[in-house]
This record gives C-alpha cells, structure tokens and sequence, in this order.
C-alpha cells in the first residue's frame, strides 16, 4: 500500500480526534457515563440495559478503536471507512432520532443538534475511504489483464 498524502488526511484528522475521545472517556464517572448512556439509548434502546459504567467503558474501547483503525496507516483504507462509517453512522442515528436535535424539517440541526449533526462531515470522510479503496482494486485488476 502506497504513501498517499490525501488518505493521510482523511484518516489523521478524523483517527487523532477520536482516538483522543476515547481516552478521555476512560475515566468517566458513573453520572457522567449516565448522560451519555441516556442520550445513545434514543437511538440504540438495548443499551438501557447496561449499567452505565458499563457503557463508558465499552463507549471509550469504541472510539480508541476507530481512531485507532483510522491511524494505523498499515491498516487498509477500506477497513478504516467501514470503522470511521459505523461509527458516524451511530453518532447520526443518535442526532436523527433525539428529539430536539433537528429542526422541524428533521434535517436541519437545531443549536443542540450541531455538535452531532457535524459527525456527517465522518460519514462523507469514510464515503471517501471506502470508495478510494474500491477504486484501487479495480486499478489493479486493470493491469493485471
């Protein structure tokens, strides 16, 4: 796999902020992890069910393994946009259905809502991952024949 300074970007960025969140997760307090248990079980219910330290820890392995994945320039640029893909779309199920992130449309972010509406900038990064990396392949096959 060669050195690409655009993938560079796409993966750096995206893979250094959330490795970063990940760590500082690691040491959350009970009523903190609560909060953001609370706020993920609007779009996953079944994490109701974990206690909420539970939760912190297992939200925190989450993100320091995407922004790990997304680091790790030995890693495949696909893998990295299936990683960086499932987790933006797990911060944008949260945003479309908590009540008072969107505006009435349901699209458009209220004041609250802009902090997750933002991770689509996550999904468009692993969009391009994943289809940079497709596109390679095909290069290949190409010159193969």
């Amino acid at each position: 796999m060669a050195f690409n300074l655009a993938n560079a970007a796409l993966r750096a960025v995206p893979g250094a902020f959330i490795l970063n969140s990940g760590i500082g997760k690691l040491e959350l307090d009970a009523e903190s992890a609560g909060g953001l248990q609370s706020m993920a079980a609007n779009a996953f219910p079944a994490v109701k069910d974990l206690d909420a330290e539970t939760f912190g820890k297992l939200l925190a392995g989450a993100e320091i393994a995407v922004g790990s994945t997304l680091l790790l320039p030995i890693l495949p640029n696909r893998l990295a946009g299936l990683a960086l893909g499932a987790f933006s779309a797990g911060m944008l199920t949260m945003y479309f259905r908590t009540e008072g992130m969107t505006l009435d449309d349901g699209v458009r972010p209220s004041q609250s809502g802009t902090p997750l509406a933002k991770d689509s900038w996550l999904a468009a990064i692993a969009l391009a991952l994943l289809i940079q990396g497709k596109g390679k392949k095909k290069a290949k096959k190409a010159k193969r024949k």
